[in-house]
């Protein structure tokens, strides 16, 4: 059972991954909030399943609470300041992984989304 879930996991991490790597860097037409909040609704279910790969066992609630602490820390990351973590946030990599501004709209994005992953695995995973 617990194999089984951690290869659902990882294959939702790597859909939720592949379709926001679509969502930022493909010409969608998508108006730029759309852009900017849909990526970083992406970010936050990827973190979700990824938790949910490393505590298969932990329940939904868990581990919605487990990825919001992530997801706030990464964006908490964003105040700290060095040359060469800023170099990294100029690149597409760190853009991606990291970002470069704090926001607490993302916070709230991140909560949301995560949130509403976890009812979407709470109901599936029964």
């Amino acid at each position: 059972m617990r194999s089984n879930r951690r290869i659902a996991c990882a294959t939702l991490a790597l859909i939720t991954l592949a379709g926001g790597l679509v969502w930022r860097l493909v010409p969608l037409g998508l108006v730029a909030v759309l852009v900017k909040y849909g990526g970083s609704i992406l970010w936050a279910i990827m973190v979700y399943w990824l938790v949910a790969f490393f505590l298969p066992k932990k329940k939904p609630q868990t581990l919605a609470i487990v990825a919001g602490m992530v997801a706030v820390a990464v964006e908490c990351f964003k105040l700290y300041h060095s040359p060469g973590l800023n170099a990294f946030r100029h690149t597409l990599a760190g853009q991606l992984l990291l970002g470069r501004i704090f926001s607490l709209r993302d916070i709230v994005a991140y909560w949301l989304a995560i949130a509403v992953t976890a009812c979407f695995d709470s109901r599936t995973n029964q």
